[in-house]
């Protein structure tokens, strides 16, 4: 049932559920409805090029009457000029609802971390974490409207608070990369990251080991596996002593641990600490001597093979005949690998007597060393896994002592 009445705030308080809609006497198309259960919302009817619509103002409860007719007036007017307001609502509706997935944590969780873990699951968590970690203030911030100039001061706020250089490109760039990203889907037509350039960094200068530092350090690996194997014969002693049950004896064993081993495959392959911690044993061909790291346990996503020399390939040979692992060369618990070593290795320096050195350094000690003995670049690129000669190039310098003994050929 419908009548016709003007659109007042009591004819609308007279309105009962049995009533359909009243239509309003004075502007065309205007209308309310009531609903079975007594809820009453506003609309405009209207025709435009052929079509029919019927646009929705509100409910009693967000607009009073007199509210309802200004904003029937006002949808009036545009429709007499020739705008659909349906449609425009509908686009509005779906603006909003794009711009729901442009804000930065739900495009980081929603979007993005879906797209990291189904293509590195062991890495999709880490950047998904770091990102809302070192990017918080951004969080609720839509994606498209981030400029340079805020991650221009982001990056000056994390050089004050002692942030390396590399690790700030490192944060920038994987920022840069999720934008790039959603550029690609379609998400944003754009971002301006790209004018935020790298801080420059010298890597020219890295960090090896000398002759005496790593006679220190191999020293300290020997004196600390001969303590774990007495440690463990005290400790037996101890239990024989009381008819406890004996733990295994290390004695007759080449390593009192992982550790050293390790550290051997790291100094001697130029192997990255994730690269070491993540291989498994199909991975090493003890018989032709060589390891393989695959595409994706390769940091550059590129399958390399590694030769053994003879240190590399014994060290793997008495450890895989000492260990009881079956899958990971280095498992903490059986089919799980090590996670980290860093309290141990620290531990290992400081009773050397090395300062400033990092496990990843045994990487440049390795790669310091081939350059030392007369191995070109190119080959040391490939066995690092370097994508391109510019991160090799670093290793042109490492070695004065050896510039020196070339200069005095001529003197």
């Amino acid at each position: 049932m419908a009548i016709k009445q003007k659109i007042t705030i009591s004819s609308i308080k007279a309105l009962s559920p049995g009533l359909e809609r009243i239509n309003d006497t004075e502007i065309p198309g205007f209308h309310a409805r009531i609903s079975k259960t007594g809820r009453i919302t506003y609309y405009l009817y209207y025709r435009l090029h052929g079509q029919q619509a019927n646009y929705k103002l509100g409910s009693a409860g967000e607009l009073t009457p007199i509210q309802a007719r200004d904003l029937a007036k006002l949808k009036a007017a545009d429709v007499a000029k020739g705008v659909d307001v349906q449609n425009e609502k509908k686009g509005a509706k779906a603006e909003t609802k794009r711009r729901y997935h442009l804000r930065m944590d739900r495009y980081l969780s929603e979007n993005y971390l879906p797209f990291l873990e189904a293509r590195n699951p062991k890495t999709a968590k880490k950047i998904h974490r770091e990102l809302i970690s070192y990017f918080r203030e951004f969080l609720d911030q839509d994606i498209d409207k981030l400029t340079p100039f805020q991650i221009e001061k982001w990056r000056n706020r994390k050089a004050k608070d002692g942030l390396a250089p590399a690790t700030i490109n490192y944060y920038v760039n994987t920022l840069k990369g999720a934008l790039s990203r959603a550029v690609d889907w379609g998400v944003i037509e754009k971002h301006e990251l790209n004018k935020v350039k790298p801080i420059k960094k010298d890597n020219s200068v890295v960090r090896y080991l000398s002759t005496q530092e790593e006679g220190r350090l191999r020293k300290t690996l020997r004196d600390r596996d001969q303590e774990i194997k007495l440690g463990r014969e005290s400790a037996n002693e101890f239990r024989k002593a009381r008819s406890y049950e004996l733990m295994p004896s290390l004695t007759k064993l080449t390593f009192a641990d992982h550790l050293e081993p390790m550290v051997l495959l790291a100094m001697n392959t130029g192997m990255r600490r994730g690269e070491i911690l993540s291989i498994q044993w199909q991975q090493v061909d003890l018989i032709n001597k060589v390891i393989t790291i695959t595409s994706e346990n390769s940091k550059s996503k590129s399958l390399r093979h590694i030769p053994l020399n003879k240190e590399a390939l014994s060290t793997l040979q008495n450890w895989k005949e000492q260990s009881n692992s079956t899958k990971y060369v280095f498992e903490s618990k059986p089919g799980i690998p090590f996670t980290d070593i860093k309290k141990g290795f620290g531990a290992v320096l400081k009773d050397a007597e090395i300062e400033a050195f990092r496990f990843h350094d045994l990487r440049h000690h390795f790669a310091s060393k081939l350059v030392m003995a007369g191995v070109d670049l190119n080959t040391v690129r490939e066995l690092l896994g370097h994508s391109d000669l510019k991160m090799t190039l670093r290793y042109a310098h490492l070695a004065p002592e050896h510039k020196a003994a070339a200069v005095n050929l001529i003197g």
